[in-house]
């Protein structure tokens, strides 16, 4: 019995042993498994467990104005997300947020909740939920004082606007993730957006951050300094938005320019918009367009300094030259053209710019030549886009030679047929401001990385488009359309200005006609003697003529221009100019039967006078080297006839009041 026991206790014993080293090299071969064979995928497994990389936002750059003023920046703000796979009662945890966060709380709570698998009947949940993006300061505190363990906080920019419409077309706007979709933040997005960093992050159990180390910094975005004044854009965008509203125009705009550099002061659009509000929907689009910049259009009268442009640099007519206007009716080609207004028998080239005569413009444009016209409407910039950083410019329409008809050298002339921008318009007007040179718009004057050097914006050289001497006539015949003409109520109180006025109808591509519907514009500058800006203004869908819309925008913005840019007045200050003078209609740009559309090579003029400014002498010196010679010392001179000049008044030496001519006689 005893040795069958033994046995048996043996065999147990053996048993046991014969166990416990089968669980032993089981547990030998798991090891290994785990330790060698799967080491790295387990390895891997744990780290994404317990490490993740998230990446860090790099602070968008700033746009500024040309004297420091924000116009748009970014704010750091936090957000609020939920893991529904940790809340302890999703109902609760919507009660709780919807209070604080002011979210509606069915909605959260449906967003939470667990919901049932139909194949399996499951509860599933989603781990990752964003309850509430870019919180106020308020609300993140209020939250955080709680201290909800489920509740998690990460940190998004917001790109703020701090002075809400302003410059709002031309700054642009940004999507939720902040890249640029309008204006200069579309254009400029990978200049302010940066490149993004990233950190390593260690996380507890229940995927909390224990602790950080940056991997790579992030690289924050350029800031931008533009050349708008904000001061002038407020008059710009306050004045055009009276008027809009006053003549019920459909949009609108304005630009201020300084014509010896191209830098933009103001670039205005009307309507306004809020870029701190998002579209709500595609109707809210429209008034986000940049208006000075996008919209093309026919000009009408305004384009006859154009046309008068090119007759003074290549035929023989001069300012005194008869140009016989037919008595208001001219017979084109079999095309039957009216004055808008008046009908004149013989008008001088200088009034035919004056009272904005449609046939006398004609007449003119036919003895300069289909051929020469079409190249000085190219040489002053139109049909090509200027070049300025901003999305969706329009170059307008200027058609080729071959597609003319043969009354279109009439329609040009009058500006029909074509289409520009306001924008194009400015530059135009440039050429005449400073000195017959085209010059390119700049609307950025630098940028900067935070802690970098400023790096200033390339300037290209101007060209010379118009000679001195058609400069010169060109500024004194537009300051007779201010003076007494089309354009009297632009006159500027206390300093010289010269502009053109123009009104185009509104073609109907439904009806296929022309509506009594007009775009009224003003273009002009100021000073006369050394032009110190430029100021295009027009108005869409107006009732009335360029000069009762457009007119008395360009004298409000100019006067508070002038003044921002502390100019020297060139004039004695008078009474205001009365705002119901009366205006000759003769701006009008009759289309009937026409075809529808669709640091510098040159000194920066100086802008104070001389002390005391005496009379010189001119004697002996030709036509040419007195308009170089007046226009180089800023005096305002009234040539009479050609050759030699003979005799000057006053004479030579004599003192000069402020704005006073000095008439020269050629023989």
């Amino acid at each position: 019995m005893e040795s069958r026991a033994a046995v048996e206790t043996s065999r147990r014993l053996f048993l046991l042993a014969a166990l416990c080293f089968l669980w032993a090299i089981l547990i030998l071969f798991r090891l290994v498994d785990l330790q060698v064979v799967r080491h790295k995928a387990l390895r891997e497994q744990a780290d994404r467990q317990t490490h993740g990389v998230a990446a860090v936002e790099a602070p968008r750059g700033a746009i500024l104005d040309r004297t420091g003023r924000i116009l748009a920046k970014s704010l750091f703000l936090d957000s609020v997300c939920v893991n529904p796979m940790r809340l302890p009662d999703p109902a609760v945890a919507a009660d709780i947020l919807a209070g604080v966060l002011d979210v509606d709380r069915q909605e959260l709570y449906e967003r939470i909740r667990p919901s049932s698998c139909a194949s399996c009947h499951k509860s599933k949940r989603r781990g990752f939920v964003w309850v509430k993006r870019r919180i106020s300061p308020s609300e993140s505190e209020r939250l955080r004082s709680m201290n909800l363990d489920w509740v998690e906080f990460r940190r998004e920019s917001q790109r703020y606007y701090p002075n809400g419409p302003l410059a709002a077309h031309v700054v642009g706007t940004v999507d939720h993730a902040e890249k640029g979709n309008l204006g200069l933040e579309q254009s400029l997005n990978r200049e302010l957006s940066g490149h993004p960093g990233f950190v390593k992050m260690l996380r507890d159990v229940k995927q909390r951050g224990i602790e950080s180390q940056v991997a790579t910094p992030a690289e924050p975005g350029s800031d931008v300094v533009l050349s708008l004044n904000a001061s002038i854009q407020f008059a710009a965008e306050q004045e055009l938005a009276a008027a809009a509203e006053l003549h019920h125009a459909t949009t609108g705009s304005v630009v201020v320019m300084r014509p010896d550099t191209g830098e933009v002061l103001a670039m205005a659009s009307y309507p306004p918009f809020d870029p701190n509000v998002p579209p709500e929907s595609e109707e809210d689009l429209p008034p986000r367009f940049d208006q000075p910049v996008s919209v093309p259009f026919e000009p009408g009268s305004v384009f006859k300094i154009i046309t008068l442009s090119a007759a003074l640099d290549t035929t023989n007519l001069r300012p005194d030259t008869l140009i016989p206007c037919g008595g208001g009716k001219l017979n084109l080609f079999g095309r039957i053209i009216h004055e808008a207004k008046h009908g004149y028998g013989v008008l001088s080239m200088t009034d035919v710019l004056v009272k904005s005569s449609n046939i006398g413009a004609i007449q003119i444009g036919l003895k300069v030549g289909e051929a020469r016209l079409l190249e000085y409407v190219r040489r002053f910039g139109f049909g090509t886009k200027t070049g300025i950083p901003l999305p969706a410019e329009s170059s307008g329409m200027v058609r080729d030679l071959k597609l003319w008809r043969k009354s279109s050298i009439g329609s040009v002339a009058m500006g029909h047929e074509i289409s520009t921008t306001t924008l194009q318009l400015a530059q135009a007007a440039s050429v005449i401001a400073n000195g017959g040179f085209l010059v390119k718009p700049r609307l950025i004057l630098r940028r900067q990385r935070p802690g970098g050097q400023p790096q200033p914006e390339l300037v290209e050289s101007p060209r010379r488009v118009l000679k001195p001497e058609s400069v010169a006539i060109m500024r004194q015949m537009m300051e007779g359309v201010i003076l007494r003409g089309t354009g009297r109520r632009a006159r500027l109180n206390g300093y010289t200005a010269g502009g053109k006025t123009g009104s185009a109808q509104i073609f109907d591509p439904a009806c296929k006609c022309y509506t009594h519907f007009y775009n009224g514009s003003f273009v002009g500058f100021a000073p006369v003697t050394r032009p110190a800006i430029v100021v295009a203004v027009t108005l869409h869908h107006v009732r009335l003529f360029g000069g009762v819309v457009a007119a008395p925008v360009f004298q409000q913005v100019a006067t508070k221009t002038l003044r921002m840019l502390d100019v020297p007045k060139d004039l004695e200050e008078g009474p205001p100019p009365a705002d119901n003078e009366p205006v000759e209609a003769d701006d009008l740009a009759i289309a009937e039967l026409s075809t529808p559309p669709t640091d510098l090579g040159m000194p920066a003029l100086p802008l104070a006078p001389q002390a005391a400014p005496t009379a010189p002498s001119f004697a002996g010196k030709t036509v040419r080297a007195v308009l170089e010679e007046s226009l180089a010392s800023g005096l305002r001179v009234e040539l009479v006839g050609h050759g030699i000049a003979r005799n000057q008044a006053p004479p030579a030496g004599s003192p000069l009041g402020p704005g006073q001519r000095v008439k020269v006689v050629f023989e």
